[in-house]
């Protein structure tokens, strides 16, 4: 494909895109923004929800992830489906009793003011480096396809693909996010079953022989046991993927935002539990993708690795338009799908967590307020995606990603932990302390436990910083209920 035709792909999606929101967009009032009125159907939140956790990460590093480590992630995903169980029967009764827009809020009224502002911040810090290791992964495969040809810097990629979602989610937020995550959950597994198809194919096998070439290769292999000190261990995998789901979904903002514009808590739990199946079932499929695209590589001498894997033979001429078309419309809307919710979860926080805007402000300049928040918000994504291109080495992006998110939502483990499950408090004044020392203590342990006696955290990084937490909260309480 050339330029010229993947950018007109790129305006017709969005063109899309803008009809959805001019469509939703007819309130344009907090409460439509950061909870959508409260009225959006349950089926259609877990849909949404399934892009939103996906992402390009999920769409491009989950297949590229099998050439080294096989199946080993569905070990993570496995540990989801507990995690998600716990978002459902504790958090989200929680949540919808205390009535709350920013969940954060739940730490205020727990331990007091400084306690909430450093959860927010944390989530705020993780937030903003997480969705831009997504949007980063999506822009440098965009940068390489198209814009390095036309002679278009990178930071301008950037800054237009962050413009564009400024536009689309500036009025309505949530309300709108809605539904254009439908869309873009849609557009996302359709081009997966493309690409099985169309690489299945390529490598001669029928339709009825996926399932038995995927089972008896090698890669497929799901389970190790064999070594605990490894990072692909089980119980460390499994474990963490517990945490990981009750972190990255059940203490975010931006994906509790979606639950909670669910019209009671009943629909929001079977918005969870559908949820849960299908997303396992999703991981599942983008995992036999990367074993199919391996095999394709190595028996056709592609010479691609990681997270480059899956773009390199999509848009391989071999395979002529077909899957090149539905790769890039699964790859942009991977894209839009995380990073609108993110940014409009981003101004949720930092409006009413850290600005105080619903105490503060009148109702319409509440709504000048946001509207500012939103702006330097989407400043602070360009910003952080673009540095990206210099700190980020050859590593899959997703190991990082799930690293990086064990020493940032660590602390906010800790914190809601100690809420949910000891009826003690806290001196607040000293919690923003324990929270920015725990992440240093964690990768300190982390460290000499490899050096010295080879075991390695990996993703159960999480966990060891949310127990450091938990325990420095012991040593800062007062007194009982």
């Amino acid at each position: 494909m050339q330029p010229l035709h993947i950018l007109l792909l790129i305006g017709g999606y969005f063109s899309i895109l803008l009809v959805i929101s001019y469509i939703t967009n007819k309130g344009g009032s907090n409460a439509d923004f950061f909870k959508a009125g409260k009225q959006s159907p349950w089926y259609l939140v877990a849909f949404g929800m399934i892009g939103a956790s996906l992402s390009g990460v999920t769409f491009i590093s989950v297949p590229g992830a099998v050439q080294a480590g096989s199946f080993n992630y569905f070990q993570v995903v496995l540990g989801y489906t507990l995690g998600y169980a716990v978002i459902g029967l504790v958090l989200l009764p929680l949540y919808y009793k205390l009535n709350l827009t920013s969940i954060y809020t739940y730490l205020e009224s727990r331990f007091g003011t400084a306690s909430y502002k450093t959860g927010a911040s944390f989530f705020l810090l993780s937030r903003i480096t997480g969705a831009s290791f997504r949007l980063y992964l999506v822009a440098i495969v965009l940068q390489d396809l198209v814009f390095n040809a036309m002679g278009v810097p990178f930071w301008l990629t950037v800054t237009i693909t962050i413009l564009l979602i400024w536009l689309y989610t500036f009025k309505s937020g949530i309300k709108t996010i809605v539904w254009t995550d439908t869309l873009q959950t849609l557009f996302m597994l359709i081009a997966v079953g493309v690409a099985i198809y169309y690489i299945a194919d390529g490598l001669g096998i029928g339709d009825q022989g996926i399932i038995d070439f995927i089972a008896q290769s090698d890669l497929s292999q799901i389970f190790f046991f064999d070594d605990y000190k490894s990072s692909n261990y089980f119980f460390k995998q499994f474990i963490s993927g517990i945490f990981i789901a009750i972190v990255m979904t059940g203490l975010d903002q931006d994906m509790m935002q979606k639950n909670l514009t669910c019209r009671n808590l009943k629909d929001a739990q079977k918005n969870m539990f559908w949820f849960t199946i299908v997303l396992t079932v999703v991981n599942l499929i983008f995992l036999s993708l990367g074993l199919l695209l391996t095999v394709y590589a190595e028996q056709n001498g592609i010479d691609a690795q990681k997270d480059k894997l899956f773009s390199t033979i999509a848009m391989n001429d071999n395979f002529g338009w077909g899957i090149g078309v539905f790769f890039l419309l699964g790859l942009i809307a991977a894209a839009y799908s995380s990073a609108d919710s993110a940014l409009t979860s981003l101004t949720t926080s930092f409006s009413i967590d850290i600005l105080d805007i619903e105490k503060k402000h009148t109702p319409a300049d509440q709504i000048k307020v946001r509207k500012k928040v939103h702006i330097v918000m989407s400043l602070a994504l360009v910003l952080v995606i673009v540095s990206f291109n210099y700190l980020i080495g050859d590593a899959s992006v997703i190991e990082k990603l799930f690293i990086f998110t064990g020493y940032t939502y660590g602390p906010l483990l800790g914190l809601y932990g100690f809420g949910l499950f000891s009826k003690q408090k806290v001196k607040d004044k000293y919690v923003p302390m324990v929270a920015i020392l725990t992440p240093f203590v964690g990768y300190g342990i982390s460290f000499f436990s490899s050096l010295w006696f080879g075991f390695e955290f990996g993703f159960f990084i999480l966990i060891l910083n949310g127990f450091l937490t938990y325990l420095g909260l012991v040593l800062i309480r007062t007194k009982e209920y």
